[in-house]
């Protein structure tokens, strides 16, 4: 349950960083001369499997830490 609990945690906090600074970088980008939008929809799940990862491997920290080795079951 522990490392169930500190991945969620870091794929929020890491979601909500990648969020707020591509709103940061977009808003940068921003020209209003030019008519269209970007389009970012199929970058989103790219960011959400890089972010996924990420999270997945900060939850694994504290086993090495410890020691322990990952053993599949």
């Amino acid at each position: 349950m522990k490392k169930y609990l500190i991945f969620i945690g870091s794929f929020i906090l890491l979601y909500f960083v990648c969020q707020w600074l591509s709103g940061m970088l977009l808003t940068l980008q921003y020209d209003p001369e030019t008519g269209g939008g970007a389009g970012s929809r199929p970058y989103q799940l790219l960011v959400l499997i890089g972010i996924a990862t990420v999270s997945y491997f900060l939850s694994r920290l504290p086993d090495r830490k410890q020691g322990e080795t990952y053993r599949a079951s």
